[in-house]
């Protein structure tokens, strides 16, 4: 006995919501009419989640929020220009719809369940406000009863998660960290409170200074030591954000606090790409913030960790393992590290043009700095392993001005390096076709 899929649709009020199986020997099941009043305006459909907006016509919220996120400000239905989006639920006409469903009993319709309504603005603020109210007064359970709701209204929806970051939760929980930061008590709570914030960037310079204060510091510091990887991968992605304040107080504090060991522990136990490029991003920013510190990083073998980074990393993470190099270079004690591992340069010139244009530059920049520092023999290797030709290509290929500048002044070393050497380089080599010869 054979079969055939179809649509059959009868009218604007008459609609197949899903496809009819058709039996060739047996009566199929008849076409199913949708009440008008059950159809959204815009997508004819049956409606599954009914709001009406500021005109009083119902729509479907999908394709509501569809037509407004498209950049439309009017009714679709009447053209009228709306004074508010706001999309209040239509109960009544989905029990309407429901209960219609059930009676059908149609293996055709399926049941509409009872949406979940979406996170308004005015929740958040009342939201905001208990939990400023409970930290004010170092009520812990109260606390941690407010965050474990925000935990589970961001889990129903994108649009509950955008509707918390746009209305300034993230402050306030910083606020309630910093608040219970002293309390070793206090663990479990700010545990959760480092994991909300961790998808709330950016969390602004306010809430940010907050978490830079000296206890709330030190106990994210401590959370970076934990025995549990989740904790460690969200401290390190807070610390980072702190650390790009570039506030001379938190570069102390991560120094008095142990951060580089733990931020190289992170990075060497390769518990997640997350984690470790927060790691490698908080290093670089610790290193150019107070070149000093580089001694610790290097004394544990950073320069080692992050070449193994630039060989066997992804792309996002050999980026920032080349800023890691650039930002070691910095120091003289840096770059005798790093003309130790003889496989630096070239790795630096191989990845030129091939990871990033962020990459490009850390790569021209340590190039340059290993080049100044060193002898004839420095420019010469960076020569023969090809950065001469890659060069050339960073200025055609239309890269930042910095990196443009620095990798003009590596090829005019380079060149007058290139007229010393012996006959088996030479200068003119395939680039006359170049714009800039040099």
């Amino acid at each position: 006995m054979g079969f055939t899929w179809g649509m059959r649709l009868r009218g604007a009020s008459k609609k197949k919501i899903a496809p009819v199986m058709s039996w060739s020997e047996s009566t199929s099941e008849p076409d199913i009419t949708i009440p008008p009043e059950f159809q959204c305006p815009i997508s004819i459909d049956l409606m599954k989640d009914p709001v009406i907006i500021s005109t009083g016509i119902t729509y479907d919220r999908t394709s509501i929020e569809k037509w407004i996120d498209s950049g439309n400000n009017t009714c679709p239905v009447t053209n009228t220009v709306l004074t508010t989006f706001d999309q209040i639920p239509n109960h009544t006409i989905r029990k309407m719809i429901q209960g219609w469903c059930v009676e059908i009993g149609s293996s055709l319709i399926e049941r509409i369940p009872t949406p979940r309504v979406p996170l308004m603005p005015c929740e958040v603020y009342e939201i905001c406000r208990k939990l400023s109210s409970a930290t004010r007064r170092g009520d812990y359970e109260k606390c941690e009863e407010i965050i474990w709701r925000i935990k589970k209204l961001e889990k129903e929806s994108e649009k509950n998660r955008n509707c918390i970051i746009e209305n300034g939760v993230a402050l306030v929980l910083c606020d309630c960290f910093e608040k219970f930061s002293a309390d070793e008590k206090s663990t479990s709570l700010l545990g959760k409170i480092l994991s909300l914030l961790t998808w709330m960037v950016p969390i602004g310079w306010e809430g940010l200074t907050t978490l830079a204060s000296a206890s709330s510091f030190r106990c994210i510091a401590g959370f970076l030591r934990s025995k549990d990887d989740t904790v460690r991968e969200n401290a390190a992605f807070l610390l980072k954000e702190i650390l790009s304040l570039e506030e001379t107080q938190v570069h102390a504090f991560a120094e008095e606090n142990g951060v580089a060991a733990a931020f190289f522990k992170l990075i060497r136990d390769s518990v997640s790409s997350n984690a470790t490029k927060s790691s490698l991003i908080a290093v670089s920013q610790m290193v150019l913030a107070k070149p000093e510190i580089a001694s610790v990083f290097l004394e544990i073998g950073l320069v080692n960790q992050t070449v193994e980074m630039i060989i066997d990393g992804e792309n996002s993470v050999c980026e920032k393992a080349l800023a890691v190099l650039d930002a070691v270079c910095e120091t003289s004690e840096g770059i005798k590290k790093v003309r130790k591992n003889a496989l630096v340069m070239p790795l630096l010139v191989k990845k030129i043009l091939k990871v990033s244009e962020q990459g490009t530059g850390s790569s021209v920049s340590a190039i340059l700095k290993l080049c100044k520092a060193g002898n004839a023999s420095t420019v010469e290797e960076a020569v023969r392993l090809g950065a001469f030709q890659k060069m050339f290509l960073v200025l055609q290929v239309g890269y930042g001005e910095e990196t443009k500048e620095k990798a003009t002044e590596l090829l005019k070393m380079m060149n007058t390096q290139m007229k010393l050497m012996s006959d088996d380089v030479d200068s003119s080599m395939e680039f006359k076709y170049l714009k800039k010869p040099f």
